[in-house]
């Protein structure tokens, strides 16, 4: 409604002044939503740090883990070598906030240790010099401690490597790295459900906080305008009213 489209009455001004009283209303209620959203992104930001912090400090010993098997085996044959079983161990309790979904990681033991038994067997196997003298590791002799015919995926993991053309030789350098790669897995799910927690809050803290700055930037002002050009123009009624009254009275006198 334009100025020229306003009806200067006391009803008029009565609608504009109920309008905005539910305008108002309306952006209390998105700068608390705002509030309670961007409390939700903190707190999910600090669990994707500190998850984060895990994560590299995992994905450093997994490094060092992969660079012990390809100096003990080289390139080739570890890449034949039978992978660990994919499970990333994680699961997730979906609740609403203010209707955008947050998936809460649970998970029993996730990233303990942040592969840090993992980096213990390979630096158990890391004392035959394998960055020192790659060709010397893989010609060495495996670990007497390490037996192969005691895990019953020996055979398997062997035929594996049989159907891909190349034999894989188990060692203790190569054990190690696949356990750690594979503690990374739990780490990279949890990150995972956290940077789809971040997304969508983000997409609805953008939302409500542009919402909220409609009305307070622009609706609200226009109708504050609007009861004050109808505010005068009733009392500009009033006092016109007045004149005439006394000068009613004073011709009748």
């Amino acid at each position: 409604m334009t100025d020229r489209e306003l009806v200067p009455t006391q009803s008029a001004y009565l609608e504009l002044k109920a309008e905005r009283a539910g305008m108002q209303e309306g952006y209390r209620f998105l700068d608390e939503k705002r509030l309670i959203l961007a409390g939700e992104i903190l707190s999910n930001l600090r669990d994707y740090d500190a998850t984060m912090a895990r994560w590299r400090e995992a994905e450093a010993g997994a490094r060092e883990a992969l660079r012990a098997a390809v100096g003990r085996h080289g390139l080739d044959e570890l890449g034949v070598y039978p992978p660990a079983a994919a499970d990333c161990g994680l699961a997730t309790n979906s609740r609403s906030v203010l209707g955008v979904r947050i998936e809460a990681p649970v998970a029993a033991g996730v990233g303990d240790g942040d592969g840090a038994s993992a980096r213990a067997v390979g630096s158990g196997g890391g004392s035959g010099g394998l960055a020192g003298d790659p060709d010397a590791n893989a010609d060495a002799d495996p670990d007497p401690d390490f037996d192969p015919d005691s895990d019953p995926d020996a055979d398997a993991d062997a035929r594996r490597g049989d159907r891909a053309g190349a034999v894989a030789i188990r060692s203790p350098e190569a054990e190690a790295c696949r356990a750690a790669f594979a503690d990374l897995m739990p780490l990279a799910a949890r990150l995972a459900v956290l940077t789809g927690n971040l997304e969508r809050l983000r997409v609805e803290y953008l939302r409500t906080s542009r919402r909220a700055r409609a009305l307070e930037d622009v609706l609200l002002p226009e109708i504050d305008e609007r009861l004050g050009v109808i505010d005068n123009a009733l009392e500009e009624q009033e006092r016109e009213e007045a004149v005439r009254v006394r000068r009613g009275r004073g011709g009748a006198g």
